[in-house]
């Protein structure tokens, strides 16, 4: 008789087998292996816990709800009594503010059941209306960080807030000699106010404002401001080492203003014409129409150029630059009286004040530079930090704060801080973790994150927002704020303390309080930000055109510092989802590495991962491998800041790269990002995970470009004509077809990217991840090409040919090559390779165009990821979301509260992709049904084009003739629309846009 099947009755009988436990150890480490004869753990003699068998089968995230609070489970039904403004399954929306240092978001914040798990633009900004940055994105993730504080330390020990509160309040009585509160720009009204009331009941009390990244001679060269620029008013841009699209000043209502001039079409055939001087290749030089690679030590010799050149003296460029490039610069700013603007990322004072005097020559003040509303994301003074460095060494600093400061990490006297600060009698720091700073001082009293907070903000004069929290505080953590009003014997709580502010002209009723916080901005002009005005520069023209360019040793290398995108100035350092970005040029991720020129590696001997030993003027010492950028001005090497981290506080960051902040130099009181260094080989050799390792398109339809001019004269012979679908129809083969075409009869979703638009910030990629709940992999699992991101951002360089022999070998990127952006996604064909290889119907084509996953059905054979031409399908190799081995901070109870529930978590050995984000898709038409209508054109618009801060990307129903898609698919028929490996057939359902360059 044949044996009868065996069912178990539930997880308890399946959790005691041995089976069970022994495929569990192999997932899990913290599982002991089991001895099969006995069914028990080798070394305890006892079963896996039954707490970690329910996190193995998805119980982590409750778990982690729990553990926030720290209570015991009680009951298995979420709410008894349900709060009122919370729907078990309904995403609750809150406006709020991202600020760090200097990168500025107004944003929507989306939580479910009362967690946090994404940030979108706020559309009520006029300043951020659309898209943010990655770091904005990314930001969610680091609320749930299990490295952050959890209580006040006391020298180093945990200690509870009333004993810490009791002896600051106490050394402050009597405190001996100036006391300082070190903090980076802070451009909330209420907390610089606050601040100021702290100090005024001390006898020698300042607020010293320094930036890691520093823009103290722009400010002091503009009367204690930066400026407003508009480049959206400008016809001709001219940026000398100012990377406004990535990290200078206000790169996110930067890159919305730039692009507004940079859309073309048959009804607006014109353009901004964009020159870039500067080193490193950057993501504003990539995106410039003319991009000229120069010294750091020629950038003073390149302003004093422009300057001479508008005022008739003749153009002397520097022997190595490209003196057509610059004439015809020149020339455009002269004849775009009104409408130009000349900006620059230099440090240097003499540099800055010769670029004021540029932008009043070309009349820029009031045009292109709003004069009556500046911006005040940068306040730091370079001078005011450096003697407050020598009066802590000399002993007469008494007390010292540091707020959103580590000058022991990213100032270039670190070891000067470091000597100064074991002279302060009283050093406090608000750090979140433990970091180089926090490390020294007598007292951690950890702020809390800014979605546990309340604020108020005002990166521009008259443009107000405000901050809510949105979660509990999770851990023992308090607002700066509200530790400075304890320390004040002020009882009122922040929240209290900013109503009042706020009635004194900003809200004075509570409608418009009410109506702030709803909206989380007042943009009606009312200015409250007081701001020093102790950092203007007393240079005078003629001194800074008189003044000789800094030389630099013969044979000597110059070193630039410059900021990721992602990375910053290394405060996100901890963040995994920002360190697995890859960077916009270089695709590299998870390290920093020294970028230097073909050309000079070539005649040094340097291949790609060779290990240079870089020395500094000051005699210290770094060792980092090559990375060859094309684009790289010669005899010049570039280093990301934010490296270099060694403590235990942040196990993303530690170890990786090296601090490059030790580089920058003095010079006339400012900070210098640039410096001459030697460099060595080491003999040792480091892999670089980079995300693209190809440069270029090797001569196939992927990518296309063209002139403005060639636009201008014929539209429709920019691009290589394709079949585009439109609502009028799916668009028919021209030949033989293995695939029958489909028919929508209700909806038909399709993409627009314009690559003109697209400046490759990355910020679609961070949003996409944080949105489908992909995983990070980690820098040996993006060596073994195993990254998951859905959605990418391809980088492909202008390419020349080799001769040799006989025959062309393998393109190779120009030295100075154009730059596009292509983000690539899944295509949805209509004409899929992936859905006709796979056996059991795991990828299958919608109804409504998309190409969807069955994960349950997938086992795993990864033929479709063989046959998709666009390699754009991920196989989950180690179930990495559920794998300690991927020690990330996703792979936590903590860090699973920022998971999505409306998507599923993968498990090991399925295949997985874009999905047009199908759970927002679903959403919207069953909000337009539940209403009795269709849904309306703007209403479902995924993850990507929600972040994307030039709107690059357009959703919707190629089904709508009155959807932006289709309209746009309408106009640019024939003109700049065409798809991806169109020879291939397959009918993507996304569409490109050609790249139009204004070329001088």
């Amino acid at each position: 008789m044949q044996d009868r099947i065996k069912y178990w009755k539930g997880i308890e009988e399946l959790e005691n087998t041995p089976e069970f436990a022994k495929n569990a150890h192999n997932e899990f480490p913290e599982f002991l292996p089991i001895n099969e004869a006995k069914g028990e753990s080798e070394s305890t003699g006892m079963t896996a816990p039954r707490r970690d068998f329910l996190k193995l089968l998805g119980f982590g995230l409750a778990a982690a709800t729990l553990a926030s609070c720290e209570a015991p489970v009680r009951k298995a039904i979420p709410y008894l009594n349900k709060p009122v403004d919370v729907e078990p399954g309904v995403a609750n929306w809150y406006a709020t503010t991202y600020y760090n240092s200097g990168d500025y978001n107004s944003v929507l914040v989306k939580t479910r059941e009362g967690r946090p798990i994404k940030v979108e633009p706020n559309p009520s900004s006029t300043l951020t209306p659309m898209g943010t940055s990655p770091k904005a994105q990314g930001s969610v993730l680091s609320l749930y960080d299990n490295n952050r504080l959890r209580t006040p330390l006391i020298k180093g020990k945990e200690a509870k807030w009333e004993q810490v509160d009791s002896e600051i309040r106490a050394a402050l009585s009597n405190v001996n000699g100036k006391v300082a509160f070190v903090s980076s720009t802070v451009i909330s009204p209420s907390t610089k106010q606050l601040i100021n009331e702290f100090g005024s009941r001390l006898s020698n009390f300042e607020h010293v404002v320094y930036d890691a990244n520093s823009a103290s001679a722009l400010i002091g060269a503009n009367g204690g401001t930066v400026p407003g620029y508009d480049f959206s008013r400008a016809n001709i841009i001219v940026s000398i080492s100012a990377d406004f699209l990535g990290t200078w000043i206000a790169p996110t209502p930067f890159a919305k203003q730039y692009i507004q001039n940079r859309k073309v079409s048959a009804d607006k055939p014109n353009m901004s014409r964009h020159y870039q001087f500067e080193t490193i290749m950057s993501l504003t030089g990539a995106n410039a129409d003319v991009r000229v690679p120069i010294k750091p030590s020629e950038e003073l010799a390149i302003v004093t150029a422009i300057y001479n050149g508008l005022s008739g003296q003749g153009v002397n460029a520097p022997a190595n630059v490209d003196k057509k490039a610059l004439e015809n610069a020149i020339r455009d700013l002269r004849a775009n009286n009104g409408r130009a603007l000349v900006v620059s990322g230099s440090n240097d004072p003499a540099v800055q004040t010769l670029v004021t005097a540029i932008n009043k020559t070309i009349g820029a003040e009031g045009t292109t530079i709003d004069t009556a509303s500046p911006y005040f994301l940068k306040q730091g003074n370079d001078a005011q930090m450096l003697r407050l460095i020598e009066e802590m060494n000399n002993g007469s600093v008494g007390a010292v704060f540091f707020y959103n400061a580590n000058p022991v990490y990213d100032h270039p006297l670190a070891e000067q801080v470091k000597t100064g600060l074991a002279k302060v009698g009283l050093k406090v720091s608000f750090a979140e973790r433990v970091e180089e700073t926090a490390a020294l001082v007598d007292y951690v009293a950890p702020d809390s994150h800014y979605l546990e907070s309340w604020n108020d903000y005002e990166p521009k004069r008259g443009f107000l927002s405000l901050a809510q929290p949105v979660i509990s505080p999770i851990f023992m953590t308090r607002q700066v704020q509200d530790s400075l009003l304890a320390w004040s014997g002020n009882n009122t709580s922040y929240y209290d303390y900013i109503r009042n502010n706020w009635r004194k002209g900003a809200a004075n009723t509570d409608e418009q309080w009410e109506k702030a916080v709803h909206d989380g901005v007042m943009e009606n002009g009312t200015s409250m930000l007081a701001l020093n005005t102790g950092n203007a520069s007393t240079m005078t023209v003629s001194d800074a055109a008189g003044r000789a360019p800094r030389a630099v040793a013969g044979g000597r290398i110059e070193a630039v510092v410059y900021e990721k995108v992602a990375i910053g100035t290394g405060s996100e350092a901890n963040n995994p989802w920002l360190q697995e970005m890859a960077d916009p040029i270089s695709k590299a991720t998870w390290d920093n590495y020294i970028t230097m020129p073909r050309r000079m590696a070539e005649e040094m001997g340097v291949v790609q991962g060779n290990v240079l030993k870089v020395t500094y003027a000051n005699g210290k010492t770094l060792e980092l491998p090559a990375l060859i950028q094309p684009g790289q001005a010669q005899g010049t090497v570039g280093i990301a800041m934010g490296y270099g981290r060694e403590l235990d506080s942040m196990p993303t960051a530690k170890g990786r790269g090296a601090n490059a902040f030790p580089i920058a130099t003095v010079a006339d009181n400012a900070i210098l990002f640039a410096g001459a260094v030697q460099l060595e080989k080491t003999g040792s050799t480091v892999e670089i995970a980079q995300m693209q390792t190809h440069h270029t398109i090797m001569d196939r339809l992927v990518v296309q470009e063209n002139t403005l001019a060639n636009y201008q004269k014929n539209p429709k012979e920019v691009t290589e004509y394709v079949r585009i679908a439109t609502h009028e129809g799916p668009a028919k083969p021209a030949a033989i077809s293995l695939w029958e075409d489909y028919e929508y009869k209700n909806h038909h979703w399709g993409m627009v990217i314009d690559l003109n638009s697209c400046i490759g910030c990355g910020a679609c990629t961070v949003s996409c991840q944080a949105e489908n709940n992909i995983p990070v992999v980690g820098k040996q699992e993006v060596l073994n090409r195993r990254e998951m991101h859905w959605m990418r951002i391809d980088r492909y360089y202008s390419a020349v040919e080799h001769e040799e022999k006989d025959y062309k070998t393998m393109e190779d990127p120009a030295e100075n090559p154009s730059v596009i952006f292509q983000p690539m996604l899944c295509q949805h064909c209509n004409h899929a390779p992936c859905e006709t290889v796979c056996p059991v119907a795991a990828t299958m084509h919608s109804s409504e165009g998309i190409n969807q996953m069955a994960y349950n059905r997938c086992v795993g054979t990864r033929y479709c990821a063989n046959n998709c031409p666009y390699k754009v399908r991920r196989f989950n190799w180690f179930a990495y979301a559920n794998n300690d081995k991927f020690d990330f901070n996703m792979n936590n109870d903590l860090g699973k509260m920022v998971l999505n529930p409306d998507v599923t978590v993968r498990s090991r050995g399925v295949m997985e992709k874009c999905s047009f984000c199908v759970q927002r898709v679903q959403l919207g038409k069953l909000e337009a049904k539940r209403e009795n209508r269709r849904p309306v054109d703007g209403e479902i618009v995924t993850a990507c084009a929600q972040s994307c801060p030039t709107d690059a990307i357009v959703f919707g129903d190629m089904l709508d003739p009155k959807s932006r898609v289709s309209q746009l698919l309408s106009r640019e028929k024939g003109e700049r629309a065409f798809h991806v490996l169109e020879e291939l057939n397959v009918q993507p359902n996304v569409t490109y846009l050609t790249k139009i360059r204004n070329l001088a």
